[in-house]
């Protein structure tokens, strides 16, 4: 296409989305869709959707008023959106036979992605895109959370639900944004980001960019959006051009003198214009540590002040679904985590033994995916094999179908650990509860986070 066709329809699409009145969503229940939702509601914006199941997000967004229906049945869909201003919001994941999204094409609405109205609504503003297949949700949350603590006209659209404003936005400002650079099918390409960073660019969504190169070469054209090198921060570890980040090693932002009091990590970083000292932080993990000195570095270069840099990380309270403690008593803990890749699997496992040396850890993983399992079912084995006990479970499908000779049954015969076992999700909590592991781990970024609840409970009643 054009790239002078490019710039016209967008223009005009920037124009209509001030004229919109009503909000329709396909898939409102993920993460990034409900951030999108809560923020067209609180402009003002009638906000309707359709989600497959109803999950903890979706009972959320309704209580906050926004009405959601659960089957694909143009019937349900509000009559007072079949008009010219709304706009319709598809999230990747729908599929293409899905009878409302195909209602709204047939009929010439504004039928957008979540990525391309994300590129929309942060055009006019100044941008922080955090991008990396890891990594992506806890800085731009503490990102956010820096921003706002210090007064910036922010929002930011996280995620994950933070655990401080126990949404998955944070702030209503109109002259900052930040947002996850989402590499899934290319959506971060949409952004304009002003300051931005990559935390990392690890083999991931194969079934989208089918190798490694691929991938690699899409975060290159990501970085390249940022037309001032010098804000664009990125790990040592990356062939990109940009300040450099780093924890205890040579980097223009490097954490060192690193010690945990009382829980928390607490640090000196050295800077540009000098060494900072004493700065603490909550989130157990060097990776997430990684992410605050990321999101340090950005909220520096933007010119925050950094007292208020420290006083946001001390009191950043985490992420649901990310190292989130269900329990923690002195005879039991019990954390609950997002992970779905090998390399955050590993991060897990790394905070668990740093925080409980010789302790009994038992994990509990669903796969995510069958392509992801496919793709790094040997290192998925290496990573689960460092657990004292292993509780496999069903591959979840998400949007993909079943393929052939990947299953949770090849996946288990390739772990290295004398004490594992498959099990369903009928028998996983009689199974955990006959466990003596001290510290127990459900990791996945399947429907395994809807079970949270029932395993908390059950734990706690056997531990009372």
């Amino acid at each position: 296409m054009n790239i002078d066709i490019v710039i016209e329809i967008e223009i005009e699409i920037e124009m209509n989305l001030n004229q919109i009145q009503n909000v329709y969503f396909i898939g409102i229940g993920g993460i990034g869709m409900s951030a999108l939702a809560r923020y067209f509601k609180y402009i003002g914006k009638q906000v309707s959707g359709y989600d497959k199941t109803p999950t903890i997000l979706t009972n959320e967004l309704i209580e906050s008023g926004i009405d959601i229906h659960f089957e694909d049945d143009i019937n349900l869909i509000p009559k007072d959106y079949f008009v010219e201003n709304t706009l319709v919001i598809i999230t990747p994941a729908v599929p293409k036979m899905h009878a409302e999204w195909n209602y709204f094409l047939e009929r010439d609405y504004q039928v957008k992605k979540r990525a391309e109205v994300l590129g929309i609504i942060t055009k006019d503003t100044f941008c922080f895109a955090v991008a990396g297949t890891h990594g992506k949700t806890t800085t731009s949350s503490i990102l956010g959370h820096i921003l706002h603590e210090s007064g910036a006209d922010v929002t930011a659209f996280i995620g994950g639900i933070v655990e401080n404003y126990d949404s998955n936005l944070i702030g209503s400002g109109k002259t900052v944004t930040v947002v996850e650079a989402d590499e899934f099918d290319r959506s971060f390409l949409h952004l304009h980001p002003n300051i931005a960073c990559v935390t990392s660019m690890d083999a991931d969504h194969l079934d989208i960019y089918g190798t490694d190169e691929a991938i690699k070469e899409s975060f290159t054209e990501f970085a390249a959006k940022v037309e001032d090198q010098s804000k664009l921060f990125v790990t040592t570890d990356l062939p990109l051009s940009g300040i450099t980040v780093g924890v205890n090693e040579e980097a223009v932002y490097n954490a060192f003198n690193i010690r945990i009091e009382n829980g928390n990590y607490v640090f000196d970083v050295k800077t540009p214009n000098g060494v900072l000292t004493d700065f603490r932080f909550g989130l157990p993990g060097r990776h997430n540590l990684m992410n605050a000195l990321m999101a340090f570095a950005m909220a520096v270069n933007f010119g925050t002040p950094t007292d208020a840099i420290a006083k946001a990380l001390a009191s950043f309270k985490g992420i649901r679904r990310r190292f989130s403690y269900q329990i923690r008593t002195e005879n039991l803990v019990y954390i609950d985590d997002y992970a779905h890749h090998p390399t955050e699997i590993n991060a897990v496992h790394q905070a668990v033994r740093e925080l409980y040396p010789n302790k009994k850890v038992m994990a509990v993983f669903q796969p995510h995916l069958f392509s992801r399992t496919k793709d790094f079912a040997d290192d998925f084995a290496k990573s689960l094999s460092q657990f004292d006990e292993v509780l496999l479970m069903d591959i979840y499908p998400a949007r993909e179908l079943p393929m052939e000779g990947v299953t949770s049954e090849w996946l288990f015969s390739k772990i290295d650990n004398e004490n594992k076992k498959l099990v369903s999700k009928e028998d996983l909590i009689a199974t955990m509860l006959k466990s003596d592991a001290s510290i127990m781990v459900t990791i996945g970024a399947g429907d395994i986070g809807e079970m949270v609840g029932a395993i908390k409970t059950a734990l706690n009643e056997k531990n009372i």
